[in-house]
């Protein structure tokens, strides 16, 4: 059986604060997010916009994926996320 596997990045109403993360299910992740499920770094910060994401079939590449991007300096996260949505939308904002 073939799953998807997502490496994304959320923020703040403001852009300061971001999370990056990797889930198999991307809406229910998201929804846990937006209303403080899940305790912890995005609730304290109250991360809620979904700005960056990417699929896999695989999970390992997944979790490398992610642990590379959280190495990242901020700059390049940034230049990252501005490939797909330049001006910081929220893309969970189109789900039903």
């Amino acid at each position: 059986m073939d799953r998807t596997y997502f490496v994304y990045a959320i923020t703040n109403w403001n852009n300061k604060v971001l999370y990056i993360g990797m889930t198999n299910n991307l809406e229910r992740r998201m929804f846990e997010h937006k209303n403080k499920l899940l305790a912890g770094f995005s609730a304290t910060y109250n991360l809620k916009k979904l700005v960056y994401f990417e699929t896999s079939n695989d999970v390992i590449s997944t979790i490398s994926r992610e642990k590379e991007i959280k190495k990242w300096r901020r700059e390049k996260k940034n230049a990252m996320i501005e490939t797909i949505n330049p001006e910081w939308k929220d893309l969970s904002l189109s789900w039903k």
